[in-house]
Formats: structure tokens, sequence, C-alpha cells
């Protein structure tokens, strides 16, 4: 780890680049000045110098912009303008060079994602989903009950999200487009001054011909813009200059940003609103029929003249609660008729269905006793009409209490949005670093590059470098870190943490959808939206749910109406002013309403959302309820050593010289041979080689050119300085170019190993010249952490490409017992698969590039935050610091997570099976109890409720361990 904690995060989390490493992994058309992106695996890819040949062979082709393998991964990004160069000759290219690609994938495939209204429960989120992916041109469709959303991958050749929406529309939803992957940097401008179509031209073209702009809408009714742009060119301020000066006279056009309302928390407020509206709607008419028909009755003579009859046997009662029941049936349960015929309509059946057929059989009843009684004088019947009301009523106030609480579970991720302060302290500077002139601006007009002056207590606005000024900096809301870091002139900041003392001037470099928090955010909704193999349980049972209701409610209405014809129960039985039939009608109305498919789908989603929310606040960010479940069944957890077990930060201790060489010429060669090489100890070499190099003679001004430099994992690297072959590595590398390695370096080798040391030999056209002795601090919660991991009963595993006396020293130090040593990156992939042929859950730890294969062949790869981005993305977790303690927080918050899941289970299944017989009548022969409909209604609602509820408690979750992170300070 970096002095003051600098490197605490890899900024942006999850940022693409022009690196191959740091790609998304979806496939993406990149639709910017025409070029678009290639994605491929290339089989036969033995080292690095194979991608080498690949790149300069595709690099003579007209049309290529970029090409980037990974010999690692055997992965290529491919950069072309599709006009000069077809994607045909880009393969015969490959292959022609005696490679094989392994599938290109579908290139024109992109992601939107959409905000879904109208899902009650996991058969209408099943049923979208199958529509989706049925619908022309769409790949992969995935929708999430809890989140009310819907992620939607597509070719944009076949279909777009206007297509898309129809779709969701058709299949009875209603769809608002959040965003879509070709929209990565968009800002909207309120322009004054566009009064005619001319001005819109003006303007138009005016920000189509500026440099860095995609695409360009403007909405004449309100003057909005739309602006698609590219943050390495231009950004926000550009345009609105651009727009201004583009005016036919000067001020004519005045712009301003334009911040569109948070659509989530816009839409949880008005489902809130519908859903409060309603019920209150609902109770006008139901507590009035609820006194008529069963306060008023029991309380005479108070309800005596309910009884005065208008004709033949037709009561005022009766005339009251019809007219105060039908707006309840029909026009504020008409949500419900509605939900029916698009779920019957796609040939499925939810929530919605069973409380329309509940609701109907009780009002159509109602009715015939109601004209039954108009028509004859002799008729008696009792109507259900407050049943119909009541029911919908209850399951109205059940769903209003239900989105409250399920906009609860979203709260962790709310906080991570508002992090960001509005406003940001603009200056500018002069060539001397003076500041000349300072402006307050909205922190959405900051671009690339700008510097931004932030006083104690101010929070950062986007992810920078502090370019002047010390002081500490709180970033326990990003990362977990409790304890301040410290910031001087170099050190990264993270957008949305405070600064707590000194005053600093920190230059941007990524701003907008490009900021740490920006991708946290990203993250944790994608998790959120990630349906996790548990959940499939649910998915199975919904889909035959409600026609199983439907035929259970149907039999129970028939066997106690035909065992009341039969006389197979006494007449005593029957509740006074009821007849078998409606006695039976009753039941089978029960039977209806309070079976609950609702309760099954939210029991996974709430819960996953809540606990990605909960870790993301503690620093710990799972990707997706597929991480999260696998997690809890992890029983050995294997550690990589450097950056991981230890501090990341290796320095040198001493160099030893054993050849001819003077010092000068061996820190020289050495410098020369490392310059390329991005590993840390490579860095510590070049450093000390160079500090060596002022200290015996004069500093180093210029580094050797050098030639075939190449990377061998695990070893080291060897590259051509001057005509000279320069090794620098590992006894592996000098065996590997048959480099003699005598008893004295021999000797000097295994003492340093023994001390926990690394030695770094180097090697100069086949004969060692001398060596570095490389040391890193092991972390100080690192021995705790495995021993509690033990606790746990977790076996924890190292495996590291250091050599095995250094190797075994530093698990000796924390407590590990197992260690493979001298292992390259492929080698640490093929450990995890031993241990998994084994029978075991294994979980992975590292942070390194070499780390990335291991990461992915593991059952879950946790990536250390302060890592590389590869590393981050080959992950299932992201542990935000580089703090040990988190590797045990995962694991216990995905047990509990995993607890309260089963828990919902329990409750939702337990509910339904126990509510059902109940509903039925199973206890009213031996005990007299029966459930009214309007009660089954209630208790419908409340185990929505209560498995809502029940995951919200995750919210109180602590972390099993606290280890104080204890920082190497080196001044």
């Amino acid at each position: 780890m970096e002095v003051n904690g600098k490197d605490d995060i890899k900024v942006p989390l999850l940022q693409a680049s022009n690196d191959l490493e740091a790609r998304d992994p979806e496939p993406r058309l990149n639709v910017s000045k025409g070029i678009q992106e290639l994605t491929f695996k290339i089989k036969g890819i033995e080292c690095a110098s194979c991608a080498t040949s690949i790149e300069s062979m595709l690099g003579e082709l007209d049309g290529i912009e970029s090409a980037v393998i990974s010999p690692l991964e055997g992965r290529a990004v491919v950069r072309h303008h599709p006009a000069i160069v077809l994607e045909k000759t880009i393969r015969e290219t490959i292959e022609n060079a005696g490679f094989e690609i392994d599938g290109l994938q579908d290139q024109n495939v992109v992601v939107c994602r959409l905000r879904i209204k109208g899902m009650a429960c996991t058969s209408c989120s099943d049923s979208l989903e199958r529509a989706l992916a049925s619908a022309h041109g769409v790949k992969r469709a995935v929708v999430g009950l809890a989140l009310e959303e819907a992620k939607i991958h597509f070719d944009s050749h076949e279909t777009n999200v206007n297509q898309i929406i129809e779709a969701v529309e058709g299949a009875g939803f209603g769809a608002v487009l959040i965003n879509s992957a070709v929209d990565a940097n968009i800002v909207h401008l309120k322009v004054e001054g566009m009064n005619s179509t001319e001005d819109v031209s003006i303007a138009k073209a005016a920000l189509e011909a500026a440099l860095g702009v995609n695409h360009v809408e403007i909405v004449v009714e309100n003057n909005m813009v739309k602006i698609s742009y590219e943050p390495d060119v231009t950004g926000p301020r550009d345009l609105i200059r651009c727009i201004e000066e583009a005016a036919p006279t000067p001020a004519a056009y005045q712009a301003i940003l334009y911040v569109p309302p948070k659509q989530r928390e816009t839409d949880q407020q008005n489902e809130i609103r519908m859903y409060r509206d309603q019920f209150l709607g609902s109770s006008l008419f139901t507590v009035p029929i609820f006194f008529f028909s069963m306060v008023l009755p029991m309380l005479p003579p108070n309800g005596y003249w309910l009884d005065y009859k208008i004709h033949n046997m037709f009561t005022i009662g009766m005339l009251l609660r019809w007219i105060l029941c039908t707006p309840v049936q029909f026009i504020i349960g008409r949500r419900f008729y509605l939900g029916s015929y698009h779920a019957l309509r796609r040939k499925s059946a939810n929530m919605d269905v069973l409380v329309a057929l509940g609701t109907n059989a009780a009002y159509f009843y109602s009715v015939y006793i109601l004209v039954k009684s108009i028509t004859t004088d002799k008729f008696e019947g009792q109507d259900f009409f407050e049943t119909s009301a009541m029911l919908i009523s209850f399951i109205l106030l059940g769903k209003y209490l239900e989105v409250v609480a399920k906009g609860k579970t979203s709260d962790a991720l709310a906080k991570l949005t508002d992090l960001a302060p509005d406003t940001a302290t603009l200056v500018e500077l002069d060539k001397d670093g003076n500041i000349i002139s300072e402006r307050e601006i909205s922190s959405q007009l900051i671009q690339r590059n700008d510097t931004i002056k932030i006083v104690p207590g101010a929070k950062v606005p986007v992810d920078g470098i502090v370019i002047n000024g010390q002081s500490h900096v709180n970033e326990s809301m990003i990362t977990g870190e409790a304890k301040p870091v410290t910031k001087r002139p170099g050190d990264k900041v993270i957008g949305g943490t405070v600064n707590e003392n000194g005053c600093v001037l920190v230059k941007a470099t990524h701003v907008g959808s490009e900021t740490a928090l920006s991708q946290i955010v990203q993250l944790v909704e994608a998790a959120q939206l990630a349906r996790a193999p548990v959940q499939a349980l649910a998915d199975k049972i919904s889909r035959f749910f409600v026609p199983m209701v439907v035929s259970v409610a149907f039999i129970t209405w028939l066997s106690w109406f035909i065992a009341g014809e039969a006389g197979l129960f006494p007449k005593h039985w029957i509740p006074k002013a009821m007849d078998k039939f409606e006695l039976a009608l009753q039941f089978g109305i029960s039977v209806l309403v309070v079976a609950c498919p609702c309760a099954l789908g939210l029991a996974t989603p709430t819960a996953v959302m809540v606990a990605t929310g909960k870790g993301a606040t503690q620093g710990v960010l799972i990707k997706g309820g597929n991480a999260l479940e696998k997690a809890h069944k992890v029983n050995t957890v294997v550690f990589d050593k450097t950056g991981t077990l230890t501090m990341g930060k290796p320095t040198v201790v001493s160099a030893v010289l054993f050849s001819g060489f003077s010092m000068e010429e061996f820190c020289d060669l050495t410098v020369a041979a490392e310059a390329n090489s991005e590993h840390p100890i490579a860095k510590a070499v070049t450093e000390h080689a160079k500090r060596l190099r002022s200290k015996y003679g004069s500093v180093l001004k210029h580094i050797e050119e050098t030639t075939d430099f190449e990377v061998h994992p695990g070893a080291g690297v060897s590259a051509k300085v001057g005509d000279r072959l320069v090794l620098v590595g590992n006894r592996r590398l000098m065996r590997a170019y048959n480099v003699p390695v005598n008893h004295e370096v021999e000797t000097h080798i295994s003492e340093t190993e023994k001390l926990a040391r690394t030695g770094v030999l180097i090697a100069v056209d086949g004969k060692i010249a001398g060596a570095f002795a490389v040391t890193d601090p092991v972390k100080k919660e690192a021995e705790r952490v495995i021993s509690f991991l033990h606790s746990m009963s977790i076996s924890s595993i190292m495996v590291t490409g250091d050599n095995w006396s250094t190797a075994m020293a530093i698990a000796k130090e924390v407590g590990i017992e197992k260690v493979f040593a001298e292992t390259d990156p492929m080698g640490k992939a093929d450990k995890i698969k031993e241990l998994q042929m084994k029978g075991s859950t294994v979980a992975m730890v590292g942070d390194g590039i070499n780390d990335s294969p291991a990461l992915a062949a593991a059952d879950v790869g946790m990536a250390i935050g302060a890592g590389t981005d590869v590393a981050i993305e080959a992950a299932d977790i992201v542990l935000m610091k580089s703090n040990l303690e988190d590797v045990i927080t995962a694991i216990d918050l995905s047990r509990k997570t995993m607890s309260r899941i089963r828990l919902n289970y329990v409750w939702a299944l337990g509910y339904n099976i126990l509510g059902m017989p109940i509903a039925a009548g199973i206890l009213f022969p031996f005990t007299g109890i029966r459930l009214p409909p309007w009660l089954a209604g209630a208790c419908m609602a409340a185990s929505s409720l209560s498995v809502v509820c029940s995951s919200l408690l995750l919210q109180s979750y602590k972390k099993p361990l606290q280890v104080e992170d204890v920082r190497c300070a080196v001044y």
C-alpha cells in the first residue's frame, strides 16, 4: 500500500480505459466517430511476444485505430473503422498468423436499463422477462421485482430502446428509460432565447460541429438540449460556451445546467402517494360499510332503520352497502382488473387475478342477493358487499406499507448517491501555480483537468490528485475506513469524501459517471438487479402457484357446498343469515385471497438489496446475489502474498555485487531493464537503484533505451540494454535462461529468504551481476484475521509467485499452514481448481493483474480495493480498502443474508401452507374458527410486509471483527 493511503481505492473503480484489463467484460459498440470495438478470445497465445506480433500485424492494416492483446487472458480488443477495414479482414489476419479465434462475440450488443411500473409479484417479473427475451433483437433480459427495473442486452442493428419499451407496454407494464450504455456521458441544458426554428438550427449546428460531441437532441417546446459528449475532449462548460457564442447577437442565448429529477425517488414517492390515496379513498367508503354491516346491527335499536324494507325484501342497508361498495370495486379496484387482464393476456396469472376473482365472487353474489330481494317477498339472503370493499381496502393498505418498507431497502444506495456536494470552487492558476481567480460552480459543470479548491469541512466533488496543500481526508463514507487519511501533493482523493482540516487544490481526473462514487453506485445497482440462484425456487413456484390456488379455492367451495347439501355437517354450523351456498362461497373466497405469491417473490431480492447496500457502506462491494450466495458456502480462503497479506509496498534493504561490475553500471542496467515493469517489487528495486546510483556516483539523468522487453509472469523480466541481455528476477528466471547460480549466490539468497525477504537477482549476459534483498511488511491485522477465519471453520492457504523460504516465513508469521510458492498466474488458477476438485468452496483474495486468472477461477473472487482494475474486474467481491478484516465481513454478511433469505422463505411458504388450510375451513369443524375473506385479505397483505421488514433487519448488521488498520508511514 502506498504512503498515506493514496491507493486505498483504484480510481475509477470500474473505469474502462485503453488498457485491455480495464475493459467492461460485456461487448459494446462504440458509436462515437464511426469507430467500432471488437472483443474476442484468441487461442494459442503462449507469451507476450505472441501478443506483440498480433498487435503489430493488426497495426499494419488500414482503418485500425488500436489493438490490445492480453497474453494472460488471450483476449483482444480491437478498435477499427468498419468503413475501411471489415471484421472479416481482422479475423483472417489473426488466423493467417497461426492463431485461432474462439468465437467473435456479438459486437453490436448494447445495454439499457428501464424502470418498470405495474409489477405485483414474481409471476409479473417472470412473464415480463419471457416477453422481453422473445422480443426481436433482444439477447438477454433480467427483470428485478424489488428494484422494479429491467436490464436488457440488445442488438442495436436489430432493435432500439423505443421498440423495447413498446414490448414492455405490450406485455401490460409501464416502462421509463433510466439510461443506455451508448450514452455514458450526457449533459442536459436549458437554453433561453431560442425562439424560432432558426435559433434551434444554429444551436444544434454549433454543438454538432464542436469537438467531442457525439449526439445532440433539442426539445423545442421547453428549450431543453440533451448532449452526449466525450469527457476527454470537452465538458459541460465548453458546451454552454459553445451555445452562447453561436448566438447571432451577444447574450442572445443563455444556457444553464438542468438537473433532471431523480427518477427512482420520484417514482417511489409517486407510488407511495398513489397507494396512500387509493387506500384513503377506499376507506372513505369501506368504513361506513363496516359500520352498516357489522357494528350498527350489533347495537339495537340503533341499527333497526337499516332493516327498513324499500321493496319486497330489499332494505335500506342493502342499498347503502351496494352504493358504497360499487366505487371501491370498480373505480378504486380498477387496477386489479387491469392487472388481471394483462396477466391473462400473456397467459400467466398473478396476485391481481386472485384479488379480482375473490372480490368479484363476493360482489356479484351480493348483487344476485340484491336482485332476488327486489323480485321476491319471501327470499332471505345475506350480501357480502362489506367483504369485497374491506378486502380491497386491506390489500391497498398492505401494498402502501409494503412500498414504504421497500423504499427503505435502498436507503444505503440513496445515501451513497447523496454524498457528492452540489457545488465546488473552481480556481484558475497562473504559470507559477498562484491562484488568479476563483468562482463557485455546480459540481456537475466540473471538467477533467479543472483545478478545484477544497476548504476545511468541504466535500471533495470529484476524483482527483492533490497538487497543492496538505490535509486529512475522512474517507469512511466510501471505503468504511474510520481513520482520516493524510493527503499531500500527488495523493489521490475520492469524490464524496470530507476534507477535515487543511486547504488543498485538487486537479480533477475523473468526473461524472467515471468517478469512484458513480462506479460504486452502478455496481451496487447492478448487484441488486442480479438474480440469486436461491430465487429459482420462488420462480418455479410462481409459475403454478396462482392456478393451483384457484383450483384449491374451487374445490374448497365445491366440497363445502356438496357437504352441506348432503347433510354431512349439522345445520348449526351455518352462521345466522347465511345458507350452505354462502358459507361454502366464503370459504372459497378466503382461500383465493389468503394465498400470497408476493411474499415469495420478495423474499430474496429485498434481502439482496439491503445486504449489497449495507455492504457498500461497510467498504465491501458485492457484485450480485450469485456472489452473495456462493460466499456463504466458502470453507477455504486462498490469499495472494504481495499486496494482500503484506502491505504491498516493498522496500529494498540491501544490495550486493557478485561480479566485476561497478555499482554505477550495475544500477544503470537494473534501472533500464526494470523501467517498463509495473510490478511493486520492480518499482522498489528501481527507486533503490537510483538512490544507490546517486550515492556512488552522479544522479542518473538518462535511462538507456531497451529492446525486446518481456515480462515473465511469476519470474521477472528480461530486456536488451544496448547489446547486453539483462535479466531481473528470481532463480526460476535464471534457470530458464541457463544462468549458473554459484554457491556464493545461493547462500546469500537462502539467508535472505530465511529473513522473510525476497531475493532479486540481476544477470548480465548470462552471468549473475548482483542481487537486491526486498522486504514487504505483513499487514498488522493479517494474523488476527487468519485466526478468526479458523474460528469460522474456514481454512487459509497462501499462494504466491515468491520463493519457498520467503513464503514459508510470511505464512508462519500470520498463522497459515498450507503454502504454494513459486507459482505463476495460471498455476494459481490451477491450484484453485485442484482445491475445488477436492470438494472445497474456494474464495481467492488478490490485488494484482497476476491474480486475475485465479480470481476468475475461484468460486468467489475478492479483489483488494487498492489493487488493479483487472483484479477488480475479475472479482465477485471488491474490498474497498486494503484491510483484510473485510474478507471476514464479506463472508459473514453473506451468511447472515442467506440465513435471512431462508427465514423469509420459511415465513412466506409457511404462511401459505398454514394460511390456505385455515382459510379453507380445516379448523371450523373442531373449533368453530373460520377466516372471513376480509381478514384473509389482511393476512395476505401482512405476509408481504413481514418479509420486507424481515429483510430490513439486515440494516442493523455489524462487522464481526474490528481491526485497526495501521498503515505503514514512510517519510
